[in-house]
């Protein structure tokens, strides 16, 4: 059998046994794993307190139930729900956040490495917005009882169009989805990126980027955290 023709063949199967079994994050080997945050050891999730000193507490939060101040820059205040706040979520490869907007608020140009993000509009009219690795925008506005699908690692947003304010919640396939902010990574980096390379980059003077960054001086929260 010609050489080529079998590493293509065992390649393919390679693919074919492991791809169905990928998921955001590593399955759990056990029923449950409780959060022990005190326990200092954090690889893929907290340690697992004893299973028998779990308590039904565990299993349920109301750390959504009330959204966050929205007085900052964007507007916009993302309260999260991970293992940290709801220590029953851990290593079961699932997360959510509210995410609440002032009237103009908005949820910046933003990714999430490790996950996929389904949202769901609760109140308000929200302009969503998606781009591909094409720099195709895909967008839509969408009110009360709508939603959207954010694909892993893509670039996207939200912005209120109001009038008046909006509440979205996310959900996520990962226990930490991770976020990358773009004018936040871009402009507001410790320490900061060059300003002539961000000049080049952006075919503008040195001056603009100097203006852009002293925006976002001393700026430690974007406003929204993991949306």
């Amino acid at each position: 059998m010609n050489t080529n023709y079998e590493l293509f063949l065992c390649t393919t199967l390679l693919v074919f046994v492991f791809l169905p079994c990928y998921r955001a994050d590593p399955d759990p080997l056990q029923d449950f794993c409780i959060a022990d945050p005190k326990s200092g050891i954090t690889v893929n999730g907290f340690a697992c307190k004893a299973a028998r000193a779990a308590r039904s507490s565990d299993f349920f939060s109301s750390a959504i139930s009330k959204g966050g101040s929205t007085d900052n820059p964007n507007g916009s205040n993302a309260t999260v729900m991970d293992a940290t706040v709801f220590p029953g979520l851990n290593t079961l490869g699932v997360s959510m956040n509210r995410v609440d907007f002032e009237e103009g608020g908005i949820n910046p140009p933003h990714v999430h490495p490790r996950a996929s993000e389904v949202g769901y509009v609760a109140e308000g009219i929200l302009y969503v917005g998606i781009l591909s690795t094409e720099n195709k925008l895909y967008s839509k506005i969408l009110r009360a009882g709508e939603s959207f699908v954010m694909p892993r690692g893509l670039l996207h947003f939200q912005y209120n169009m109001g009038p008046g304010k909006a509440t979205q919640f996310v959900s996520f396939n990962s226990q930490k989805p991770g976020i990358v902010f773009a004018p936040q990574s871009l402009f507001g980096s410790k320490p900061e990126i060059p300003t002539e390379i961000l000049a080049k980059a952006f075919r503008v003077d040195a001056d603009i980027i100097e203006y852009i960054k002293s925006k976002f001086q001393d700026d430690c929260s974007s406003g929204v955290e993991a949306a």
